[in-house]
């Protein structure tokens, strides 16, 4: 018994007389290519029915079950001859008119009265579309590429389409923005649509998006929770992009040249994209110079090609480990806590941004040997962190970095008690002024020789070294202590100052000892020739109990929570700031070291329990220059 038929390229007819086809077990009818003037279908129990590219001028369908129809490329069917057809068919659910170049919207309309069950529509190709006072709203598919008449009114009846899950907008060349909140739409397709410049898309379900090629899209902001993946390539003049994609894992905007700093925004810490795994910026020329990609836990691959960018930061990618960065005016590359970066990547990126200036690899584990030796590439290097990492040797760095300005070492617990001897013997990193050795374990002879012979550094953190004891750069000959006068006064008397000092001066100017819980005593005499020194910072050293200071230049001191200090002694003329907020020293042992102090104007004595409230009147009276003097006024 006959259920399909499917008959291609052929001439039916004379040409005059209507053809009829009338079959009561038929199913499937293909008239593909034929050329008939006038044809009659009755069949009962068909379902599908294409009349693709033939090129008759009147069709009459008896086919009370038919539930499939395409009719595209049929130029010869008028508009009222195609409403003719569709509407005799009520259980419609699928209709193909597309290059019917005759249909209109008076036709949509009485589908949309007739077909109630329809869910399919391909319009496109259709010019004389532009679904005004069209109400579809059974529909899931909706293709209308290449109509002119679709424009921004047309979104109202789209809109109405709450069941729709699959849109195609594709060359809509008079459309200037898409406004659309469809719960259930699942795909976007938006291809060379010249006068496009605003997207906006509310769909929790929406996981595929087709943008491209949009010389006028300036404006992109769209929220799902199913989208993984989104390429905006050749968006030349996008500069406000706003995602909400909760499950969004690629990014690819290739050649979006207008894209500014804001970007950040939305792929930092907090931004709409949690989930992200790989983002290409190729190409980005114009206007990106700077990016900040903030915490993200997910990315693991990286592709930027953008010669305008200057500062990258990375931080907190935490699995990212393909990173492929050309960027040939980088100066500043932040990868803290980027575990997984190896040398290999680090190797590239020194050999394609050769300027880079500033070098961020704090909590980079993965980072050896070899790819601190690709630091050669970076001449302009002056700023290294390599904080927080596993490394056993620093010679690469002494032989690659020889403009080292500023060298981060915190927590290096695995750095060998000679690690630092080509700095302190060997004369390495001559630029070098700022050296954090905070939370490290380098024995106590090491910082010795540190503080002895590297005296053209300005600032030096020791922070929680528990290796560091007595901070003494007195000697036998030139240790200085206090002698009362006859007034009740103070001063300072100095063996041997005037004789020849055979070390020159230490441009130290600031140096943070914090929480060094093995630190007792701390003394830097004349001798010492600190002469630059302007801020110190000796708090949470539980520990110390004796402070001996003559720094003509020190302005800033911190003792706080120095339980145990006991003794003070102070010749700094230029002393601004002196905090000792939780000591548990004397309150004449605090008049004799401020009165010392001419240029004293802010003194924290919190919450130390041997200086009571009524002690501050005599407190301003040793030092007049105190302006505020903070307490917790307890009574004696």
């Amino acid at each position: 018994m006959l259920r399909s038929l499917d008959v291609n390229d052929a001439i039916l007819g004379d040409g005059v007389h209507e053809i009829l086809i009338n079959h009561d077990r038929l199913c499937d009818l293909k008239l593909t290519k034929c050329r008939v003037m006038h044809i009659s279908i009755r069949c009962p129990l068909l379902k599908g029915l294409s009349l693709k590219r033939s090129n008759m001028a009147q069709a009459s369908l008896n086919c009370p079950l038919l539930n499939l129809l395409d009719i595209s490329a049929c130029h010869k069917l008028t508009d009222a001859a195609i409403r003719l057809i569709v509407t005799s068919c009520p259980r419609l659910e699928s209709l193909d008119m597309l290059n019917c170049y005759c249909v209109s919207d008076e036709t949509l309309r009485e589908i949309a009265l007739t077909c109630s069950n329809l869910h399919v529509l391909n319009s496109s190709y259709c010019p004389n579309i532009s679904l005004e006072s069209v109400r579809l709203p059974m529909l899931k598919v909706l293709k209308l590429d290449n109509c002119e008449g679709i424009t921004l009114a047309s979104m109202a009846a789209i809109a109405y389409s709450y069941k729709l899950e699959e849109l195609e907008l594709d060359n809509c060349h008079m459309l200037t923005s898409v406004s659309l909140d469809l719960p259930r739409l699942q795909k976007i397709q938006l291809v060379h649509c010249r006068k496009f410049a605003d997207l906006n898309l509310q769909s929790s379900t929406l996981s595929s998006i087709t943008v491209s090629n949009f010389v006028a899209l300036r404006r992109i902001n769209i929220s799902s929770n199913a989208l993984q993946k989104l390429a905006l390539q050749k968006t030349e003049n996008l500069t406000i992009l706003a995602l909400r994609c909760q499950g969004l894992q690629e990014v690819d905007l290739t050649d979006c040249a207008s894209l500014t700093n804001s970007i950040c925004n939305v792929f930092s810490d907090g931004g709409g994209c949690p989930m992200l795994k790989s983002l290409v910026l190729d190409n980005c020329e114009v206007a990106l110079r700077s990016l900040n990609l903030g915490i993200w836990p997910k990315l693991n691959t990286l592709r930027i090609n953008a010669p305008d960018m200057v500062s990258l930061e990375l931080k907190g990618c935490g699995v990212l480990s393909d990173a492929s960065i050309n960027c040939p005016l980088l100066k500043s590359l932040d990868a803290s806590f980027c575990t997984q970066l190896k040398d290999d990547c680090l190797s590239a990126t020194t050999a394609s941004c050769s300027l880079i200036k500033s070098l961020i690899l704090m909590s980079c584990p993965s980072i050896g040997s070899d790819g601190l030796y690709s630091l050669r590439w970076l001449p302009n290097l002056t700023t290294l962190d390599l904080s927080y990492t596993f490394l056993t040797n620093l010679q690469p760095v002494f032989d690659s970095c020889f403009h080292l300005k500023v060298l981060k070492l915190q927590a290096c617990k695995y750095l060998s008690d000679s690690s630092l001897e080509p700095l302190y013997k060997e004369g390495a990193l001559r630029e070098l002024q700022d050296l954090d050795l905070s939370y490290g374990t380098l024995c106590q002879s090491a910082i010795e020789e540190l503080l002895a012979y590297c005296t053209h550094l300005t600032h030096l953190s020791l922070n929680g070294c528990i290796n560091m004891h007595d901070l003494n750069w007195g000697s036998a000959d030139s240790r200085f202590e206090f002698l009362s006068v006859h007034n009740g006064s103070t001063m300072f008397y100095f063996e041997n100052i005037n004789e020849p000092v055979k070390q020159g001066n230490r441009l130290l100017q600031n140096l943070n000892c914090v929480g060094c819980p093995n630190t007792r005593e701390v003394l830097i005499p004349p001798a010492a020739r600190c002469f630059h020194m302007s801020s110190l910072n000796l708090s949470l050293s539980t520990n110390l109990k004796e402070v001996n200071l003559v720094c003509f230049s020190l302005s800033f001191l911190n003792l706080s929570n120095c339980c145990s200090l006991e003794v003070l002694k102070l010749r700094c003329p230029r002393l601004t700031s002196l905090f000792l907020q939780s000591c548990n020293i004397e309150e004449e042992a605090v008049e004799s070291a401020i009165s010392q102090c001419s240029m004293l104007e802010t003194l924290d004595v919190r919450f130390c329990p041997k200086i009571c409230s009524t002690s501050m009147g005599r407190l301003r009276a040793v030092c007049p220059s105190l302006k505020r003097i903070f307490s917790s006024l307890s009574p004696a």
